[in-house]
């Protein structure tokens, strides 16, 4: 398959660039159904150092699934869409990124398509968590979430990583970028913080939907923090 997924981040500076982007939130959904070449995208909102309730006014996102490569191309090159965003934020970056597993569903469907073309050269690897939290489970969800995500900072093997969602609380994802699948199994399943998040999700069914998905990205446009994630060897 052709697909491929691109994930898209925004950063406004000032009070009204930071309205403007708010307002995006709900404003730009309908120029964005109708990008060609697109089966499929969310705006986003983020929280807070990388995964918190409160929100980070600054920061939003922008996940799409593309039909083909050039598509996103011709997207990030010659859209008005992104020329207006461009003009109101002080600094964007875009990642592209091929599937290669994915589980579950995002607001009823599959979007992601395991592509045919992966690179064996290419180590680095990418995830994307994203779920719909039960209501009467918010509290020991949230509660717990400060704790599962602590050995994140110890981990020289993440790249990148950020909470993002469609809907604050509620509607949660993750985003994150690790050197290789040896420093994400690191985390995944060797932090006991995190081994215990895996069990009580079992235990509590917090979520009513839920998906899980791996990718390799393979390609960057733009910088976050003044540097390429993918290419920072700081």
């Amino acid at each position: 398959m052709n697909q491929i997924t691109t994930l898209t981040f925004f950063r406004y500076h000032t009070i009204l660039t930071k309205l403007w982007g708010f307002c995006m939130m709900l404003f730009m959904l309908r120029p964005l159904s109708k990008v060609s070449g697109q089966s499929f995208f969310k705006l986003m909102g983020s929280g807070k150092e990388g995964f918190k309730i409160t929100p980070d006014w600054g920061v939003y996102a922008l996940l799409q699934v593309w039909n083909t490569e050039k598509e996103a191309d011709d997207f990030f090159e010659n859209s008005k869409i992104m020329s207006r965003f461009r003009s109101k934020t002080v600094e964007t970056w875009s990642v592209y990124l091929k599937s290669f597993s994915a589980k579950g569903k995002w607001s009823g469907k599959q979007p992601f398509e395991k592509s045919g073309a992966l690179c064996n050269n290419r180590k680095q690897i990418a995830v994307i968590t994203r779920a719909t939290i039960k209501t009467h489970m918010l509290y020991k969800f949230w509660k717990y979430v400060p704790t599962s995500q602590a050995p994140l900072s110890l981990s020289d093997g993440l790249l990148f990583t950020k909470g993002v969602g469609e809907a604050p609380v509620f509607q949660m994802a993750t985003f994150s970028v690790w050197r290789d699948k040896e420093a994400l199994m690191e985390y995944a399943y060797k932090s006991p913080e995190h081994k215990e998040a895996i069990i009580k999700t079992k235990k509590f069914a917090w979520y009513k939907e839920e998906l899980f998905s791996r990718f390799q990205p393979f390609k960057s446009l733009g910088t976050w923090g003044g540097k390429d994630p993918l290419n920072n060897t700081d």
